[in-house]
């Protein structure tokens, strides 16, 4: 898809990779909606841009139905639906059924329902119109595991097959899926400061950035470039497509090799 005079609107827009990817968007010509709980946020890198903010919980179906009704009423049809937004909290004291039950009903309802809303909402729309196109950020913990985040590697990979799901189901109706799985990025989420500059594949966060820290926005050039190359699948660690062969390959070994990487990052021996 073309991005040039397009309308994008982007969740958890007012952060790190969303912040990054609104940024990108303006630059390459399209508009934005920006839409995130930090409301004061999201009217900052909205003024920036010309864009339009909105105050949105995506784990609400009412309040995201609200905002994308109010976003095409002021700015028009939406083509690019991001949904970025995501949380993450580790496993509980006592391994990987230890989270609360608050914990685990906040990544599912975060990093997957709230892609489920927005395709009941956009789906249709987008056939109507003829296309459109449909960014899902999921994670590399959703194509392999990420230590200690159980919870948040189970909507991952939910999320995973929801948005191959909507692929299949979706694509002859001319909707363009773009699932992305980035590992680690150098966002708030792996409690880095998001202005915080990274040469991007450094390393130095800790276990489970083995391939480096990413910066958000040359995750957000990745997902540019997935989008105006209709490719399904973007990894801006592209380390992460021969750890998925490998999973496939033989699926116990590289459980025997991930209980590994676990102790390593436990500082117990190999």
């Amino acid at each position: 898809m073309e991005i040039n005079d397009k309308l994008a609107f982007v969740t958890g827009g007012a952060h790190g990779i969303g912040r990054a990817l609104c940024r990108a968007f303006h630059i390459e010509g399209a508009r934005v909606a920006v839409a995130d709980r930090d409301y004061p946020a999201a009217q900052k890198i909205a003024e920036e841009l010309g864009g339009l903010a909105l105050q949105v919980d995506v784990s609400s179906e009412e309040e995201l139905a609200r905002a994308i009704e109010r976003t095409e009423q002021e700015m028009g049809p939406i083509d690019m639906f991001v949904s970025n937004a995501g949380v993450a909290f580790g496993d509980g004291p006592d391994g990987a059924a230890s989270a609360s039950d608050e914990h685990w009903r906040a990544c599912l309802d975060i990093n997957l329902m709230a892609h489920v809303y927005a395709a009941r909402q956009m789906v249709p729309r987008m056939i109507e119109r003829g296309g459109g196109c449909l960014v899902n950020v999921s994670s590399a913990a959703g194509l392999l595991c990420q230590v200690g985040e159980a919870a948040y590697t189970a909507s991952k990979h939910a999320a995973v097959g929801f948005a191959e799901s909507l692929a299949i189901t979706h694509g002859d109706d001319g909707i363009q899926v773009c699932l992305v799985c980035p590992q680690a990025v150098a966002t708030r989420m792996i409690g880095m400061d998001e202005d915080t500059q990274v040469e991007d594949g450094e390393g130095g966060f800790g276990g489970n950035d083995v391939d480096g820290i990413l910066s958000a926005e040359y995750v957000a050039d990745c997902i540019l470039a997935g989008i105006e190359d209709e490719r399904f699948l973007v990894l801006p660690h592209p380390q992460v497509a021969t750890y998925f062969q490998r999973k496939a390959d033989d699926h116990d070994r590289w459980i025997s090799g991930m209980r590994r990487f676990s102790r390593k990052m436990a500082g117990e021996s190999t």
